[in-house]
């Protein structure tokens, strides 16, 4: 016995050890650089930890020039240029405030319109909704929700982003968007700044509608091809990708999806964009030289400190006034921003999911300290210590028991190697140690060791009601590959 003790010990020592250098690595910022050295050594000095990120495009604009820096990679092996295309997500909500500014300026429109006035032909269930201004819209000030849970699809599609990494946003197209209007409907109470996605989708729409153009080709005629943003481009509903672009994934190392809803085009959704051409658009918005500049004008508080203008923010950030705005998909992070008082602009594009707003800031407003790690909420460290663990620990339990059967066995067996393979997958690596999850696999091979040993001296099944234990022995071991399969694929 004490031999075979021994040998668990040893066996579980060296599966640890395996297990730990190939174990989950998180995303690391590498040293590879291109551009200008000067930017990217200032980028790096402000950041404390480079745990999360995987590459970064950074661009740094005022009234004489514009410089760019490119910090680890866009892929395996790849460098970040200037031309590497990044999924930038709300940024492109700036884009729809500015193009309801630059329509307004040619009196297509007028802020203070109505929705219902857009869209005649919508029978709106909620007078409110027909009531609502484009200004509101714009604003964030529509009381509309920031998503529009319209059918099991978007809340399946909810699910499959959070356990599998893919696209929440997946047959929300512009004909789902027009079938959801009839039935949307808004909070009670004065216009105050509630962040919606889903209004800005409707802004987009309406805006499309009543022009006839498709906002996609309406942004590119009246916003991009004026400023030259030839690299920035709409990627809708299984539309091919940049060819030159990043690959996006989270800060633990996970692959995500794009993000492609054409219904949430005008909120961002879909948009792919270069350092470059951000970089020319913030220089714009600054010197006012761009269509629908004033969109950018604060007009309304948004709380303290903060106020917002047509998809613009405005905040006082470290003691300097700063308008901005941020983007978030699944795989990728960005930032846009400049100092209105000295026109000097930064843009900041990331493709994991580790947040790039403060290293934004930093980068403007020079205070502030270095910029560390946002940690994961504590569900998320407990979940990744439960999934790596709990396989091996049950049933290592079990196979010490004098009344297990085989059943039992085969069906905790094969959770006990498909918990840590999940693990792997969507373990909380950037915040967790590796380590944890070469515990939960070296645990798991000595509980399997020891399920082994006791197989020939175990009945086939023990107990009573012997033919539901069957069918629930059965069904638990085939869930557990099958449960791998759909994570890993």
């Amino acid at each position: 016995m004490r031999r075979w003790l021994a040998a668990l010990a040893a066996l579980g020592l060296i599966t640890t050890a395996v297990a730990w250098l190939l174990g989950p690595t998180p995303q690391r910022l590498a040293d590879t650089t291109t551009g200008d050295p000067a930017l990217a050594e200032s980028v790096r000095a402000v950041i404390a930890d480079p745990t999360g990120y995987h590459g970064l495009a950074v661009a740094r604009t005022d009234a004489d020039q514009t410089s760019f820096a490119g910090l680890g990679e866009a892929a395996a092996g790849e460098p970040v240029e200037p031309d590497t295309a990044f999924e930038v997500g709300s940024i492109g909500k700036v884009l729809t405030g500015m193009l309801l500014a630059d329509l307004a300026a040619d009196g297509v429109v007028d802020p203070d319109q109505p929705l219902g006035e857009l869209l005649p032909a919508v029978d709106f269930d909620d007078p409110a909704v027909a009531e609502i201004t484009l200004a509101e819209l714009a604003s964030h000030r529509s009381g509309l929700p920031r998503l529009r849970m319209a059918g099991l699809r978007t809340v399946l599609n909810g699910l499959t982003w959070q356990l599998r990494g893919g696209d929440p946003y997946a047959g929300q197209d512009v004909d789902w968007l027009a079938a959801t209007l009839p039935s949307a409907t808004v909070s009670a109470g004065e216009p105050a700044v509630d962040y919606s996605n889903y209004g800005m989708a409707l802004l987009g729409y309406a805006l499309a509608e009543h022009t006839g153009v498709p906002y996609p080709e309406l942004v590119r005629q009246r916003i991009l091809d004026p400023l030259g943003m030839s690299a920035t481009s709409y990627h809708l509903d299984g539309d091919p990708l940049p060819a030159h672009r990043a690959a996006g994934g989270t800060a633990d190392g996970r692959t995500m999806a794009p993000w492609q809803g054409s219904g949430y085009a005008a909120a961002g959704i879909g948009l792919w964009s270069t350092a470059d051409d951000l970089a020319t658009l913030v220089a714009a918005v600054s010197d006012g030289t761009a269509p629908g500049a004033d969109a950018a004008t604060a007009r309304f508080e948004a709380g303290p400190d903060e106020h917002v203008g047509y998809g613009w923010f405005t905040d006082l950030v470290n003691g300097d006034e700063l308008t901005w705005h941020n983007g978030a998909s699944g795989g990728f992070r960005s930032y846009v921003g400049f100092e209105p008082a000295t026109g000097q602009g930064v843009v900041v594009l990331g493709n994991t999911d580790r947040d790039v707003v403060p290293l934004g800031q930093q980068l403007l407003t020079q205070a502030g300290d270095p910029v560390d790690r946002a940690g994961v909420g504590w569900y998320a460290i407990v979940v990744t210590l439960v999934v790596s663990c709990l396989g091996g620990l049950s049933l290592l339990f079990l196979a010490t028991r004098p009344e297990i059967d085989r059943l039992r066995l085969v069906s905790n067996g094969a959770w006990a190697m498909a918990l840590p393979a999940i693990a792997y997958q969507y373990g909380a690596w950037s915040t967790v140690p590796a380590l944890v999850w070469a515990l939960g696999v070296g645990v798991s091979v000595v509980a399997l060791a020891q399920a082994v040993r006791r197989w020939p001296a175990v009945p086939v099944v023990a107990g009573r009601f012997r033919w539901l234990r069957w069918v629930a022995s059965t069904l638990l071991a085939l869930a557990a590959p099958l449960l791998v399969l759909w994570f890993y694929t």
